[in-house]
């Protein structure tokens, strides 16, 4: 069997497995601070919305990985997102 070269793998280098998967951010709402779950599978730049767990109004979450798996996240209310 001959094994091809993954496509993903050029886009989504495996590194050493230590990437972040938790991040803490301060919701723009309430000012409560909040650690995300963050998922290091989901690529290197992700934008999603999410709810903050104490006033309930959702943010939009920005997430980038470095190259060694560190990760830069920021809030902002959904109208600045």
């Amino acid at each position: 069997m001959i094994r091809r070269p993954d496509p993903l793998d050029e886009d989504f280098p495996l590194g050493d497995g230590v990437a972040d998967t938790h991040a803490t951010g301060v919701c723009p709402y309430c000012a409560a601070r909040i650690e995300v779950a963050v998922d290091p599978g989901g690529g290197p730049a992700q934008r999603y919305v999410e709810n903050c767990p104490v006033c309930c109004r959702p943010w939009t979450v920005r997430i980038v990985f470095d190259d060694v798996g560190r990760v830069d996240m920021s809030l902002a209310t959904e109208d600045e997102g």
